[in-house]
């Protein structure tokens, strides 16, 4: 065993959910202290407490900072780090605008070694341990994402994205490749290290029924992987699939009728829900991701947190790179709170870090071993500086509690507000 470490500042984890229990969900020390060892948190309590049990760790003093779980991003397109804030477009538009012509680049597998390490640097830059992705149509897309993830220690979902329709020569393959090649990537990196693969059908639009059928038959092959796609994101997408689909009872129906219903199952943004498709994720346990900033940024509409929880949703929160305006889950969280404002259901502070960090854990069936500051689980934490900036430091001054101090931070912040990134005990980003 290596040498434990203990990281001392406030510490905040969480016994449940804050839609359930409120901020009295969360478990905030003022001077606590988290103990490392081996990548695991082994214990986190008081300083004082940690400090007289393990008198020979070695001893890492965060000051004030505050030390909690790495963020855990739900849904993401590394693909498009580099178009991320293009200009002006639906979705639709954007897709053939942006999105198709850059994921064309990523043939290369050097092109997209390149971007795989630049999009993990900057997810540790700014505070995310994990994140569940779409790759592009090429396998080498996704050996870059997993081995460079795999070289950083972080644990990372991801799939092959699979279409053979409404996109461009060059960025279709065919139902069976789609079949044989992620059959293949899931066999070589599934449970390989800390690698996950996600079955990943872009959407129904660029995928014929043949594609969803197969894609349904191999997940049903091995169930125990995470499929993804995207649901109800504007309402002219809707209308494109109705089209495509006339059979369809509804939009998620398109996915149900090929296997690709199911509780292991996440469904980017679902802002434009039917009654009977609330009703059939509920009863699957199916997790919806919530793409704030994405929603805002290409105008898809607001999303009904607070209705969908009430209903018994499982919920994650995402940043949506590159659809989405930021790389910060922080970002996200303040969207999602200026979405809820509009909605007429702000989100408290607790709810919000909640949702990024257990609340996508529960979704991606990760909350056993990330999303949380907790023994047993891997040491992905950060370490927060709530007076990052002068503008946060001086709102943050005058708070009366914990929620008063952070909050400032999740409107304001970004990556300077990360002090420090670990991914299982490694420093990923050191001040």
């Amino acid at each position: 065993m290596t040498t434990a470490t203990l990281h001392l500042g406030q510490t905040l984890s969480f016994a449940a959910s804050p839609f359930d229990a409120g901020p009295d969900a969360a478990q905030h020390q003022t001077h606590g202290a988290v103990l490392v060892q081996d990548g695991m948190i082994r214990a986190v309590g008081s300083a004082d407490d940690l400090r007289a049990a393990y008198p020979q760790a070695v001893q890492v003093d965060h000051g004030d900072g505050l030390i909690m779980a790495g963020f855990v991003d739900a849904h993401v397109h590394y693909p498009q780090t580099g178009i991320i804030a293009s200009w002006g477009k639906r979705l639709i538009d954007w897709l053939n605008s942006y999105t198709f012509p850059e994921e064309m680049r990523f043939g290369d597998a050097d092109y997209a070694t390149e971007i795989a390490g630049t999009y993990l640097d900057l997810l540790a830059a700014h505070g995310t341990t994990s994140a569940c992705s779409y790759c592009t149509i090429h396998p080498q897309s996704v050996n870059a994402l997993f081995g460079a993830a795999d070289a950083r220690g972080m644990e990372i979902f991801a799939g092959k994205t699979c279409m053979d329709r409404n996109a461009p020569d060059g960025l279709r393959d065919t139902a069976q490749s789609a079949y044989d090649d992620s059959k293949a990537l899931l066999q070589k990196w599934h449970g390989r290290g800390r690698a996950n693969y996600v079955i990943t059908p872009r959407f129904s639009p660029t995928s014929t029924p043949e594609q969803l059928n197969a894609l349904g038959a191999l997940w049903a092959e091995h169930p125990d992987c995470l499929m993804q796609t995207h649901l109800s994101e504007q309402l002219d997408e809707i209308e494109w699939v109705k089209g495509l689909f006339p059979e369809a009872r509804d939009y998620l129906d398109t996915y149900e009728q090929h296997g690709l219903l199911g509780a292991r199952g996440l469904y980017g943004h679902a802002i434009h829900l039917e009654p009977r498709e609330r009703d059939r994720l509920r009863e699957t346990g199916a997790g919806l991701i919530h793409c704030p900033t994405s929603n805002t940024f290409i105008g898809s509409g607001l999303f009904d947190m607070n209705g969908l929880m009430a209903e018994g949703q499982r919920i994650g929160l995402a940043t949506d790179t590159g659809g989405g305006s930021s790389f910060s889950m922080l970002r996200s969280m303040a969207a999602a709170y200026e979405i809820g404002q509009l909605k007429g259901a702000p989100l408290h502070a607790s709810a919000l870090l909640w949702l990024a960090t257990q609340g996508s854990a529960i979704t991606l069936h990760a909350s056993d071993r990330i999303g949380n500051l907790a023994p047993s689980m891997a040491a992905d934490f950060i370490v927060m500086d709530l007076a990052s900036t002068p503008a946060i430091a001086q709102r943050s001054a005058r708070a009366n509690d914990i929620w008063e101090a952070i909050f400032p931070t999740i409107m304001m912040g970004d990556d300077r507000a990360i002090a420090a990134t670990y991914v299982a005990g490694r420093a990923l980003k050191d001040g």
